[in-house]
């Protein structure tokens, strides 16, 4: 089930005309083969957890994750969930995602959906010049 952020930030990027996004994408098991029959010795074998992304294009290989709980003490901000979330994010970025943190007030105040659709722009812009270039 959506968050109450999650389902603001969806709003806002909608009202932009963000493309949509893929939620709770696991990356990991797209990264060897998909979900399916032996994905716990895949993704073992190569290091990795069947980690998900709150929202993501990975036609992109850009990721949103929403840190809820900062001011509450929630999970991302406790000493095991904040360093789970350092080793996901790590091997996230090894392989090649980009990948864009927010909370509360950013969402709140609108300031992730306009973040989020810069790095958009900017990604596409990449793609394009890897493709000419």
């Amino acid at each position: 089930m959506a968050s109450s952020l999650e389902v603001t930030l969806a709003l806002q990027l909608r009202a932009l005309r963000a493309p949509e996004p893929i939620t709770e994408y696991r990356f990991a098991a797209h990264h060897v083969g998909g979900p399916g029959k032996g994905l716990r010795d895949r993704l073992r074998a190569a290091g990795l957890q069947d980690w998900r992304f709150d929202a993501a294009w990975p036609a992109l290989m850009l990721a949103v994750e929403i840190e809820g709980g900062a001011w509450t003490g929630g999970r991302h901000t406790r000493g095991a969930g904040f360093e789970a979330d350092l080793v996901k994010y790590g091997a996230a970025q090894l392989l090649g995602w980009t990948i864009y943190r927010c909370g509360s007030s950013l969402i709140k105040s609108g300031q992730a959906a306009d973040m989020i659709m810069k790095l958009i722009d900017l990604r596409r812009d990449y793609e394009r010049r890897s493709v000419v270039g």
